[in-house]
């Protein structure tokens, strides 16, 4: 009797639990909200830069391999999730950018950033290739945004010489071509620290996109934006909407499926299949994944696998019972049995997604990453959430007639 009570009492506690973090992660805080959406989903910028050849440096299949890491790394510094940059034939570079500001976008992705500081003769005293840290701060006195600078030993050298022979003399700082501080500035003393300022900025948010550029490094080409397309976030609604009626009606039918074919362990199996769908979710927003269309084709996908493995256990414990043992002891040896064959397709699923993740990039990567999450949260709920919840609902007496509630004939009794 302390038994089927202890059980009665875990069952009832695991459904309370299972409500209140359905309720909490669906309607108080949703967790839907606290993941990345991709560009399909969020909207956000489309840019195609076409390469340029600049004097002495003509564009080849290394400089465009160059322009493109500069590129990722300005991008990382704009803290965008899941971009997708890609070389697109010999001179031409393809920008995804999700949820992206599209004027700053532009402003930083596609500018050369060439940082150059000369002297009233126009002679070239330093480069931003000698640049080891650009910052964006607030100037102490004035209180106006400027750009901080840091030169290595080379560049230090180089701006210690020229300051020291350009006392009373004006030393212009160029970013593409173009004088930052009209007037220059005065040299007033030597400078052997290798730090400099950048003033005369508008805002701060000028200063961090000119420290982004100078930090990411100058482009090797000129690149000139040829398609500039900015992803309506509406787009990403409606499909959203269309996907979660998809996601509604799939996961309808497989509860009801489940129901009227396994009856009792039909419902466990729902029961486990609620705490499958917060795992998955909860996970995507732990590891600050990015969603996009492919990769709610994967969940959806992974829902009907989660109850493929219940269908090979239950299938077992049917067999059992046919055969003549009690409820109990069919489902421990249905578990049993049927664990080799569940972890054979799953792991065989595992390695294809592994191997789209290896070798796919952003919508692909990202349906092979929800695929995986999907698949390894199938295989904790049905062998260990489902088993529980069995066990749980057989030893607190609610399984009065195991033929009618195990859909099976010639059962033998608990």
């Amino acid at each position: 009797m302390a038994r089927r009570r202890l059980r009665a009492t875990l069952l009832a506690l695991y459904i309370v639990l299972l409500a209140a973090a359905g309720y909490y992660l669906g309607v108080v805080n949703p967790i839907f909200n606290h993941i990345a959406k991709g560009l399909d989903l969020a909207g956000g910028v489309h840019v195609v830069l076409q390469a340029q050849d600049k004097p002495g440096s003509p564009v080849t299949p290394e400089a465009m391999q160059t322009a493109l890491e500069v590129i990722r790394r300005r991008v990382d510094a704009l803290g965008v999730a899941e971009p997708v940059l890609q070389l697109w034939g010999e001179d031409r570079i393809i920008v995804d950018l999700p949820g992206a500001d599209p004027e700053r976008a532009l402003e930083v992705i596609g500018r050369t950033a060439l940082l150059e500081f000369r002297d009233p003769d126009g002679q070239l005293i330093v480069t931003g290739a000698n640049l080891v840290r650009a910052q964006a701060a607030f100037e102490p006195q004035t209180n106006n945004p400027v750009v901080m600078l840091e030169f290595d030993e080379e560049g230090t050298r180089a701006i210690s010489e020229a300051t020291a022979r350009l006392i009373g003399q004006p030393m212009a700082m160029y970013l593409d071509g173009q004088l930052i501080m009209d007037p220059p500035p005065i040299v007033t003393s030597r400078i052997t620290t290798g730090e400099a300022v950048i003033t005369g900025l508008d805002s701060i948010d000028e200063a961090q996109n000119v420290a982004v550029m100078l930090s990411s490094g100058a482009l090797p080409v000129d690149l000139e934006i040829v398609e500039n397309r900015s992803v309506s976030a509406l787009l990403g609604e409606r499909a959203i909407a269309q996907s979660q009626q998809a996601a509604y009606y799939g996961v309808g039918a497989v509860i009801l499926f489940m129901l009227l074919v396994y009856r009792l362990p039909g419902l466990a199996a729902n029961l486990a299949l609620v705490l499958y769908g917060i795992i998955v979710l909860v996970t995507l927003a732990g590891i600050n994944a990015t969603l996009t269309l492919p990769g709610i084709a994967g969940i959806i996908l992974s829902v009907g696998m989660a109850v493929d493995a219940n269908v090979v256990i239950f299938e077992r414990i049917r067999e059992e019972l046919q055969a003549g043992s009690t409820v109990r002891a069919a489902i421990d040896v249905g578990f049993r049995n049927a664990l080799s064959a569940i972890l054979d397709a799953n792991v065989t699923t595992l390695i294809a997604a592994a191997a789209l993740a290896w070798r796919g990039t952003g919508p692909v990567r990202g349906f092979a990453v929800t695929l995986s999450i999907g698949v390894i949260a199938s295989m904790i709920t049905a062998v260990f959430v489902t088993r529980f919840l069995l066990r749980a609902m057989v030893d607190s007496g609610l399984v009065r007639n195991p033929e009618r509630m195990f859909g099976a004939a010639g059962v033998s009794r608990a």
